[in-house]
């Protein structure tokens, strides 16, 4: 980069109160000193330095300034020291001792500074402080501002503190007009909603919002939120999270799964979608939940969990689908729902009831309540209206089913989460396969009655009660028609129970995940003390036996090592 003309000019004294030789201490220099009314005053080209005293050597157009020392150049930079040395033909300065340099968009302090007139960049290496206004204080070991892009570039042990937030790097670029902040390496940013750890990340520190694309999470109160992008809005106290998220409720030991996830922290509220689940921890045991999408609201110890739309529900010892599912966590009450929608293609609303299964029980109806204690979170009771019917296959006849319907069925479970009771009320119909203690078949029992009550033991029956008996027969098997075998309504649907967590995917269409561009990876900065600015320097000493622009230039600026 060549200099320009304007600035290959001599440095010029503008004012010294005293100039004095000193051959021994200062060959080939002037010394220059203030009196009693003004400082020395020396200029170059843009460029006025004040100082209490200043050696000028003129054949290097090299000065050192000594006190109180003041650099401005035009109308942006303002820089303060205790010392300066200034090559008029390299356009480097070096500042030391309480190093204060201004511009219109930002204060840097350290104790050393470096400040290259031809780049107009600005560089610290020993550890350095930027004050930008709003966007807060910023500390690092090195720095450097490139100051027609209002850019910095911080490496090592950066923290950047605000009223609203605090921001911990080791590699930070910062623009100083928009208050940006790109943040690469193990990174964390604090604020009064949210703690989000990235090793990739953007932040607006004008707006308090930002987003994160590499091993990123958001501690969000009780909430972890993991995924492969994440974005979060501390104004709108809001996160979102996009491809393989998973969300951690630390005080209900509940965790969400999906592709897509939304976060309202004001709202307590919780939206996921793309293959959602979400599994809550059950004594030694957890139940998992998946649909479309899930929501999940409520305060932590009022959680209401609501599954929309091709619902299914597992538990080792129970396993329900639905249009829809509800379950509140407080009172224990699981609701298993058809949505009336109004496509002829939706099979659920149409066609489709509610079903769970229990055992070797089938059970459909309009809709189903399943109740559990919400402090032992055992199962206690379920609760089918309209439409009830409860399905078992006979253990021993190949094509033989026991079959309960009627209006609205009631049960209960047993300690190990097994039905031990089922109640059928009004219009109650049967079929049962009736067995003697030696499991031989006694007759196929066809009966209605106004209600049924029916005993099981481990999932077969054990002794049913009928009441207000309309009609009824105990046929042979031989003799029982064919045709009489199954109640209308019978709709026998095991092929889609699921027996797995992996089962519950197991109709969804295939996913196609979006692609997240996310950042670009870290660029690390060149060398300050770049080829073309050692070339200013060795050509600042070729007619010198000592290059004094060269004296405080460093083997290594510590940007190569932080590479």
């Amino acid at each position: 980069m060549a200099i320009r003309a304007q600035e290959k000019k001599k440095i010029e004294i503008q004012y010294a109160g005293r100039l004095n030789v000193d051959e021994q201490t200062y060959p080939g220099a002037k010394v220059l000193t203030r009196d009693e009314s003004q400082q020395v005053h020396i200029t170059q080209g843009s460029i006025n330095m004040w100082s209490d005293k200043a050696i000028y050597y003129s054949g290097e157009n090299f000065i050192e300034a000594y006190g109180n020392v003041k650099l401005i150049e035009g109308d942006t930079i303002h820089m303060t020291s205790k010392y300066i040395e200034y090559s008029g033909i390299t356009q480097l300065a070096f500042a030391s001792g309480n190093v204060v340099l201004k511009d219109p968009n930002s204060t840097i302090t350290s104790d050393t500074l470096y400040y290259d007139r031809v780049k107009q960049q600005a560089f610290y290496k020993s550890g350095g402080t930027v004050v930008k206004d709003t966007s807060g204080t910023i500390t690092s070991k090195i720095g450097r501002y490139f100051m027609q892009q209002k850019k910095y570039q911080f490496v090592d042990d950066v923290v950047l503190v605000n009223k609203d937030a605090t921001i911990n790097s080791n590699f930070f670029d910062f623009f100083s007009d928009t208050g940006y902040a790109y943040l690469y390496g193990p990174s964390t940013i604090t604020t009064t909603e949210s703690k989000t750890y990235t090793e990739k990340g953007f932040y607006d520190t004008k707006n308090k919002n930002g987003y994160a694309v590499k091993n990123s999470k958001i501690h969000y109160d009780n909430r972890i939120i993991v995924g492969d992008s994440l974005y979060f809005d501390d104004a709108q106290k809001f996160a979102s999270a996009t491809n393989n998220i998973k969300i951690t409720d630390t005080i209900n030991q509940s965790i969400g799964k999906g592709h897509y996830a939304e976060v309202y922290k004001a709202k307590d509220s919780l939206f996921i979608t793309k293959r959602a689940l979400v599994a809550t921890k059950q004594q030694n045991d957890s139940i998992y939940m998946h649909a479309d999408k899930i929501m999940v609201t409520g305060k932590p110890e009022n959680r209401i969990v609501r599954a929309y739309y091709n619902a299914k529900i597992y538990k080792s010892d129970i396993s329900g689908k639905a249009d829809s599912i509800h379950s509140n966590q407080q009172t224990g009450l699981t609701q298993l729902i058809n949505l009336q929608r109004f496509s002829s293609a939706d099979k659920f609303s149409k066609k489709r009831r509610p079903i769970l299964w229990n055992v070797e029980n089938q059970m459909t109806g309009d809709t189903i309540h399943l109740i559990s204690n919400s402090k032992t979170e055992k199962l206690d009771s379920l609760i089918v209206f309209n439409n009830a019917f409860v399905i078992s296959k006979d253990t021993i006849s190949k094509n033989g089913f026991n079959q309960i319907f009627g209006i609205r069925l009631t049960g209960l479970f047993n300690d190990d989460n097994k039905l031990k009771q089922v109640n059928i009320v009004k219009n109650a119909e049967s079929i049962f396969y009736a067995r003697n203690e030696n499991q031989e078949l006694i007759g196929i029992d066809k009966a209605k009655s106004g209600s049924i009550s029916i005993l099981f033991d481990e999932g077969d029956i054990e002794e049913y009660t009928r009441f207000n008996q309309i009609d009824g027969n105990l046929y042979p098997e031989s003799k029982y028609p064919e045709k009489e075998k199954i109640l209308k309504g019978f709709d026998w649907r095991e092929d889609e129970r699921p027996l797995s967590v992996e089962d519950l995917f197991k109709d969804d269409e295939p996913l196609v995940l979006p692609i997240i561009k996310g950042l670009d990876d870290y660029i690390p900065q060149d060398s300050f003390f770049d080829e073309e600015l050692l070339e200013r320097v060795k050509l600042a000493g070729k007619n010198s036996p000592i290059n004094k622009a060269a004296r405080n230039v460093p083997e290594n600026d510590g940007l190569n090592a932080a590479k």
